[in-house]
């Protein structure tokens, strides 16, 4: 949850204050001097003992000797908190979250602790000022973009997966701008991959049967009215104004120029020398790095420019470099006033698959599939060629959710999916043949959306069993959008636990008694083992070896349901608010390339109630993400708090 709600006597107070400040500020200055004498005093009373009591041990001195580079001594008072808004929306997060303190020291009480989040929280309210779209981080390429870019861009088809290394992962996407580093063994691997696609898109030599992609890059050449330099010039500036994404300068493009006459001077073809300007071009940080214009000082934000916003539009979409059409508009500055038609017609071309391949197969997690191992004794059937079965399922699901424009609730609860022979076989759904998948009706079965799914399924259980807790996890996380806190170190494993004895149900009950592991596991494992009828590959069944399975649960408000089809039912009703917000904040993650904050808080409720209000449609996310602040606007630099 974003902010849990609190109601206490300190907040209405301190509102209460707020308030009749903001009715006669000029008119009475004793009561503003009073309400400020007040609000030190809250501070005093409710704030600076519970940082004395449990945060000054391991939070004191300089941030960079302080634990997680945060202090909060007793040097800080009430103003720092309007001053320093960034570090004490970190204390305020993990103190409404539970993260701080600890688990295994000393907890506040509740009335200390919800004393604190009150003040906190009207105060951080109060002293709020304009709206802060946030800004992304320099920002390289992935290997997916990178290999996408190099097709849009030179007609080459390049495996960047085979010839870089995996991208590093951030906030659950590897396309987020604080981890994508250039090592300098990721910049060489750069370097040799710029001379083989050079290579590959140029032929050098005597050679009328020439390339697509050499023929789209040397769309002019030198002769009686064209000087070497001249049509060169007209090579790279074209070459270079798309590859950079944003129109080249006059001294790009004369520098590369100038590497393609050298070339010619050395007795070489033209040929050669343009190549040798494209290997710069893919070396370029222009090239491998998104790289914004920063915020003019003393501002508090800027639009993005029309170059920029087709950029972030189009590796949002496609995960590749904007089309034609959108440069034209860039260059034209009508973009910005076309972006819903321009939005639409990209979910429909081919290329938006991406969307499919990249975020949804993340958001899903997906990728995992790729190395779990189930038991081959308990698991025989299970081989790679039913692995790429269940992923190819789930991809083409979502696919025909997306392409049709379909309502997003349908990844929670569906009545179709697209299965072949053999997942079918898996599934013991009758009457499908063969390799090809087919799209078949769910009605009278136990299945629905991607929850029960194969794929899902799989990623979520352990080698030899079903794990509850990973199915409850992922619930939360991936469609609640209320990932639980991390579990307490040294925690024992179920497994290592020789004195639990019964069902997978009871042994988790008995283990579940320890007060340490209770707090986490009372919602996670009711909605994991309403999945408990899937066995840890995803077939149905009704006995987990000698035991039944009992696949009821209850929430901790007390709600109650039986099995994956009422669990499915209840995460729509109660589920729907928190889905939609889970789905706009990942949603606008993957698009910015950065993780969320405090400040976007708002703007992903608002894309939240978008998406609601556009029935869960997909465009309706994709329009609402893109019309946002932080989706078109670049905050100032921030102080690391």
């Amino acid at each position: 949850m974003w902010m849990r709600k609190t109601v206490s006597i300190v907040l209405s107070f301190v509102m209460f204050a707020v308030l009749l400040s903001n009715a006669a500020p000029a008119a009475d200055k004793k009561s503003a001097e009073t309400s400020a004498a007040e609000e030190k005093d809250t501070f005093e009373q409710s704030v600076r003992p519970l940082l004395k009591k449990f945060c000054y041990n391991c939070h004191s001195g300089e941030d960079d000797e302080s634990e997680a580079e945060l202090s909060v001594d007793g040097s800080w008072n009430h103003e720092s908190v309007r001053r320093d808004r960034k570090r004490w929306e970190r204390v305020l997060e993990a103190l409404e979250q539970g993260k701080m303190p600890p688990k295994f020291v000393r907890q506040p009480s509740k009335q200390e602790r919800d004393a604190a989040v009150a003040w906190l929280e009207a105060t951080l309210r109060e002293s709020k000022t304009a709206p802060d779209p946030g800004r992304v981080t320099l920002r390289r390429l992935n290997r997916v973009e990178y290999a996408n870019t190099v097709r849009d861009l030179l007609g080459v088809e390049f495996d960047a997966g085979k010839d870089f290394p995996a991208d590093d992962v951030g906030y659950g996407f590897d396309n987020i701008g604080d981890v994508l580093s250039l090592p300098p063994l990721l910049m060489e691997k750069h370097m040799t991959a710029a001379e083989e696609i050079a290579e590959r898109a140029i032929v050098v030599g005597k050679n009328d049967d020439h390339p697509q992609s050499h023929r789209q890059i040397i769309f002019v050449r030198p002769g009686k009215d064209l000087s070497e330099k001249e049509a060169a010039t007209k090579i790279i500036r074209r070459l270079a104004t798309r590859a950079f994404r944003r129109p080249a300068t006059d001294d790009e493009v004369d520098r590369l120029a100038g590497l393609v006459e050298a070339v010619v001077k050395e007795g070489e073809f033209f040929e050669a020398g343009v190549r040798l300007a494209v290997q710069a071009v893919l070396c370029s940080p222009h090239f491998l790095f998104m790289v914004p214009r920063d915020v003019g000082e003393g501002k508090n934000s800027r639009e993005l420019d029309e170059y920029e916003l087709a950029t972030r539009l189009s590796y949002f979409l496609w995960s590749s470099m904007p089309d034609d059409e959108l440069f034209e508009h860039a260059t034209r500055g009508t973009l910005r006033k076309n972006l819903e038609p321009q939005v639409l017609r990209m979910l429909k071309d081919g290329k938006s698959q991406a969307l499919v391949d990249n975020f949804f197969v993340q958001w899903l997690q997906l990728r995992n599939l790729e190395t779990v191992t189930p038991d081959k004794k308990m698991f025989g059937s299970f081989d790679d060629d039913l692995r790429r079965d269940m992923a190819a399922e789930t991809r083409l699901f979502v696919a025909d959710v997306i392409g049709k424009d379909r309502s997003l609730l349908e990844l929670i609860d569906a009545d179709f999916t697209f299965v072949n022979q053999r997942l079918a076989g898996l599934y013991g759904i009758e009457g499908v043949k063969g390799d090809k998948f087919r799209r078949i009706s769910l009605k009278g079965t136990p299945r629905g959306g991607v929850l029960t799914q194969a794929s899902i399924l799989t990623v979520t259980s352990n080698p030899t069993r079903t794990s509850p807790v990973k199915r409850g996890k992922w619930i939360m996380e991936n469609i609640l959008g209320t990932p639980p806190p991390d579990p307490p170190a040294n925690v024992p494993m179920l497994e290592d636990q020789a004195k639990l004895t019964g069902s997978l149900r009871e042994r988790m009950e008995q283990h579940r008694k320890d007060p340490t592991c209770a707090v986490c596991h009372k919602t996670m494992d009711p909605l994991g083992f309403a999945m408990e009828n899937f066995d840890a590959v995803g077939r149905w069944r009704t006995r987990d070896g000698k035991h039944e399975i009992d696949a009821s649960g209850a929430l901790p408000d007390g709600k109650k349901f039986n099995g994956p089809a009422e669990l499915r039912r209840l995460l729509l009703d109660i589920g729907h608010e928190d889905y939609a917000r889970c789905v706009a904040e990942k949603t606008l993650t993957y698009a910015l390339g950065r993780g969320m904050e405090r400040a976007d808080k708002d703007y992903v409720d608002a894309i939240a109630r978008k998406l609601s209000e556009g029935n869960f449609k997909f465009s309706s996310l994709a329009l609402a993400v893109v019309n946002s602040d932080p989706f078109q606007k670049r905050g100032p630099k921030q102080e690391k708090p």
